[in-house]
């Protein structure tokens, strides 16, 4: 029984679509084109797509639709196992001016919009969830950054791990999701994109694949 390896790894993934500056969001391309891809090309042993969505690339305003998300995965957790990585929140975003693609480690509980989001809305220096205190609160992914990172720079990906998911829409996702995920025994991670002309949608496709299979393997 002990050589079956680790648990079967199912995990939800989310892009978003355009915004202030970004009229075509590759993630929402990525997102959309992501099941067809991975089962013609194989999903990696141990990996289920649970689902994949594309939301409004805005804050406050789309949390009804993200945590619809974020309650059909914790739906799929199944109660029996010990491991906290069967379920994994995976979110997608773009870095307009990136030349890498960038590994999150953290968010921070500050909302600043250095533009008003797809639904009107500009915080500044807002917490993200007010009972978690103060706007310098951040929350730890709990996956290997480091490790999956350097794995993915020796296939010869452009990456890098960051601390910085900066105060926009996609810190404030993530934040929402590492809080989520903390409290219903699961894991999560964001990873920033850059633009299509920068590295190829069809190398970013190849490495969203190599992405999966390093989740899908780890213990």
């Amino acid at each position: 029984m002990g050589s079956e390896g680790p648990p079967a790894v199912t995990v939800h993934i989310t892009g978003f679509k355009k915004f202030h500056g970004v009229a075509e969001n590759p993630t929402e391309i990525i997102v959309s084109n992501l099941s067809a891809y991975m089962e013609k090309n194989g999903l990696p042993k141990g990996l289920v797509i649970g689902s994949c969505n594309v939301l409004d690339t805005a804050g406050e305003g789309a949390l009804p639709e993200l945590y619809q998300i974020f309650e059909a995965a914790a739906g799929s957790t199944n109660p029996e196992s010990s491991s906290g990585r069967r379920v994994i929140l995976l979110h997608f975003g773009v870095n307009s001016g990136a030349s890498k693609f960038a590994i999150e480690k953290q968010a921070i509980n500050e909302a600043t919009f250095r533009c008003p989001d797809e639904m009107g809305w500009k915080p500044q220096k807002v917490p993200i969830v007010l009972s978690d205190g103060s706007i310098l609160r951040m929350r730890q992914t709990s996956l290997p950054v480091d490790e999956i990172t350097k794995a993915l720079a020796k296939m010869g990906y452009e990456v890098m791990a960051s601390e910085d998911a900066g105060r926009f829409v996609c810190n404030y996702v993530y934040y929402q999701s590492l809080r989520f995920a903390e409290e219903h025994g699961m894991k999560s991670l964001f990873v920033h994109f850059p633009l299509f002309f920068t590295i190829s949608e069809d190398t970013q496709m190849k490495f969203i694949a190599s992405l999966l299979e390093m989740l899908a393997s780890l213990n």
